[in-house]
């Protein structure tokens, strides 16, 4: 591990680059190759938009914010939504998906624009935690049965198990819990990936692997594009989640303006660093790839090697573009199997849930104020309730819907506060 600190504007040497480039590459590999296989499309040409989109941010944010964007779990929700129920419809409906994609991408722009303009202060007004946290849970428990279902612990329609999915997913669930608390070192930044790994190798011995697409691929190939299409109720189902990467976004480019003792929200600026991100997303959809958000891990590397240099993060995308052509990488990674994916989602979408707990503790959100009491309440009521909204042909419903209810009523709120209108405690 490099004891020296090295800025964000320092050149690394080319031997001492390479491996701290791949060093952030797996940090992110694991959980942006998951999106993808979740989602029945081709990695490889997530990778690619994943690597380009980093140098696209890089870019214009002067080469002033470390950042590896990576792909976005806050679309989880909305896009099975809109995937369907029946998964031999997937590859029609993502199409529609990728309109959603394009147009939240504008929205980052727009919001990039307007923080330009104005600044950021009426985001917390639109936004503050006591909302924002429960919306942030919505996403992993919306998820919780799409889990299960794909580690085969539910039954079937006839009420039997599949045991063998049921092993697979379980030693893959326990690879990663088990790792996250006792790996260290490189390891311990990789047990996503390292889950993946075994579980994989728990499969092909137990004969649920099929090496026939791995042996047809070639070992150079270009990555599968898809077309995007618009439609305006599945725009409506997915926008509400770019709202969400809005405030992760701020937080994390806090976070690391703190990890690197810049202050990125001025310089390069917090406009800069959304509108990377808006062009990225944007981009991403018009050639079938998934929003991108910075990533956590990401930071969680440079906090531990104490090495911010851009140039190692355009080097990790570098990489990431490459390996977006092996064509025998992204045909092993799309014969991983469901259950795999399933043990390792049991997991992810717990720790997005769990993560917006997190987000109310550290925020300090005080629940003996109404305000905050009232507005967790309802939120998360409304997004777990099922309860729907038609307007038109548009359903809201879910996180969309606890998404538009919960800004609406931080607004409200946030007016009456300002008038003196609210009590200042309850004793709920």
């Amino acid at each position: 591990m490099i004891q020296k600190t090295i800025q964000v504007d320092e050149k690394v040497p080319l031997l001492q680059g390479i491996p701290l480039s791949f060093q952030h590459l797996f940090a992110m590999f694991g959980a942006s190759v998951l999106v993808p296989t979740l989602f029945k499309i081709d990695p490889a040409v997530v990778l690619l938009m994943n690597g380009i989109g980093t140098l696209i941010y890089l870019v214009l944010c002067k080469g002033k914010a470390p950042a590896f964007l990576g792909s976005s779990f806050a679309f989880l929700s909305p896009v099975f939504v809109v995937l369907g129920a029946n998964q031999e419809l997937w590859a029609g409906n993502y199409s529609y998906a990728l309109g959603g994609f394009i147009v939240s991408g504008c929205i980052f722009i727009t919001v990039a624009l307007i923080i330009w303009r104005f600044g950021s202060e009426w985001i917390g007004f639109v936004l503050p935690p006591a909302t924002m946290g429960p919306i942030v849970m919505l996403i992993g428990l919306e998820l919780a049965g799409v889990a299960t279902g794909m580690a085969g612990i539910m039954p079937d329609a006839k009420g039997a198990y599949n045991v063998d999915a049921i092993v697979v997913s379980l030693v893959t669930l326990l690879t990663v819990a088990f790792g996250s608390l006792l790996f260290r070192g490189f390891m311990a930044v990789i047990p996503v990936l390292i889950g993946i790994a075994v579980g994989y190798v728990v499969a092909v011995f137990m004969g649920m692997v099929s090496f026939d697409g791995v042996a047809s691929a070639a070992v150079i190939a270009l990555p599968t594009f898809y077309t995007p299409k618009f439609d305006i109720n599945m725009i409506l189902i997915i926008v509400p989640a770019s709202l969400v990467v809005i405030s992760e976004h701020i937080g994390h480019l806090v976070v690391t303006g703190n990890i690197v003792g810049r202050e990125l929200t001025k310089d390069p600026g917090l406009h800069r660093s959304l509108m990377g991100d808006g062009v990225s997303t944007a981009l991403s959809g018009f050639f079938g790839s998934v929003p991108t958000t910075t990533y956590g891990e990401n930071i969680g590397v440079m906090a531990i090697t104490r090495v911010y240099s851009v140039w190692v993060i355009g080097g990790a995308a570098v990489i990431s573009i490459v390996l977006a052509f092996i064509g025998k990488l992204s045909a092993v990674i799309q014969s991983i199997p469901t259950p795999v994916m399933g043990g390792i989602s049991i997991l992810l979408f717990g720790v997005i849930a769990a993560s917006g707990i997190r987000m109310l503790v550290e925020s300090k959100v005080d629940y003996s104020k109404p305000i905050n009491l009232t507005l967790t309440a309802i939120v998360l009521i409304v997004g777990i309730s099922g309860a729907a909204v038609n307007i038109g042909d548009v359903q809201l419903k879910g996180m969309a819907l606890a998404t538009v209810v919960g800004m609406a009523l931080s607004l409200l709120f946030h007016l009456l506060d300002r008038f003196g209108l609210v009590n200042e405690q309850t004793d709920i």
